[in-house]
């Protein structure tokens, strides 16, 4: 299946540039699509703030790589607990580091979700 995954340009002041567009605010890639997502930091970081990933599934998502913001932090529990019971895998770092990763993964073809705090 052909992929036609949005790459990460750039990162900071506030949002993302994916694929040559600029998107405010944090981002969440789910099978190639990138969408707004609604958290700033690491209090806003629930189960429920990745419903689109746990919903695709393992089937879908290999692993989640969440870009934590400036600083690396770990995710809260529930939101491990979450992705374990899903069956999708966790790597978590700070956010450039994951944009950077995201990009080399997609390139190789690894089913990956991104959920990237803005910084």
């Amino acid at each position: 299946m052909a992929r036609d995954a949005p790459s990460i340009d750039a990162y900071g002041d506030g949002g993302f540039r994916l694929s040559g567009v600029r998107h405010e605010g944090s981002v969440l890639i789910v099978q190639d699509q990138a969408q707004v997502w609604q958290v700033s930091g690491l209090a806003d970081l629930t189960p429920e703030s990745l419903s689109g990933v746990i919903e695709a599934g393992a089937r879908d998502v290999e692993f989640l790589l969440l870009g934590m913001g400036v600083a690396n932090a770990l995710p809260p529990r529930a939101v491990r607990e979450a992705l374990a019971k899903a069956g999708i895998g966790l790597e978590f770092m700070d956010t450039p580091t994951a944009a950077r990763m995201y990009n080399v993964l997609t390139a190789e073809g690894r089913r990956l979700a991104a959920a990237l705090i803005a910084i």
